[in-house]
């Protein structure tokens, strides 16, 4: 049976790739259909073809920049696990990195929009409190046996907002402090070696 995919399927995964990358380079508000056809090499008169709204089109990249940035995660975490990091050390290693920090348009879409989506549509909203779940069960699964629910909230509110922060102070010697500082805070307080398996993605 013939799998490959159609051009129209392609297309749209073509404009779901750019938009990913805008909204967490530009911020929603920030991008154009217009400019993602444009930068997709399609035609903005072929936008429809593929989406009812623009809305609809955010919500979508939305959720494909969840996978890549979960996907990039889990990557660098099972890396680290593999030189002998527990699965906690290794999720802050990753996510906390100096890579991560420069890396807002391929990164944990999470971090890069938390703060404008109550300024976003139902349908955007919608998908960006499951990025933050899919985020908490991803921390959850990386802690020692033992751990809470809080505990795994706690931990991806400090994630979150230590690289907002560093990102606001620069991918310097002050933003790479900042990332530094967490990441050991973190570790001190929960890292174990009770390997639980590779994060999950989200």
């Amino acid at each position: 049976m013939d799998t490959k995919p159609t051009r129209k399927q392609l297309s749209h995964e073509r404009i779901l790739e750019t938009a990913s990358r805008a909204i967490r380079r530009s911020g929603c508000n920030g991008v154009g259909v217009a400019d993602i056809m444009k930068e997709a090499g399609l035609t903005h008169g072929g936008f429809y073809a593929h989406f009812h709204s623009r809305d609809a089109m955010l919500a979508e990249a939305l959720e494909y920049a969840g996978r890549e940035g979960a996907a990039r995660i889990a990557k660098r975490s099972a890396s680290r696990q593999a030189q002998g990091m527990g699965p906690f050390q290794a999720l802050v290693e990753g996510y906390l990195s100096d890579a991560h920090l420069q890396s807002c348009e391929s990164g944990c879409p999470v971090a890069a929009l938390a703060s404008e989506m109550p300024r976003q549509a139902p349908e955007v909203r919608n998908v960006a409190r499951g990025r933050v779940h899919g985020l908490l069960e991803m921390v959850q699964r990386s802690l020692p046996a033992g751990a809470t629910s809080q505990d795994a909230m706690a931990i991806a509110g400090t994630l979150v907002g230590t690289l907002q922060l560093a990102r606001v102070l620069g991918n310097n010697s002050d933003g790479k402090a900042l990332l530094a500082a967490s990441r050991k805070a973190l570790i001190a307080q929960f890292d174990s070696q009770d390997t639980k398996g590779v994060p999950a993605a989200h």
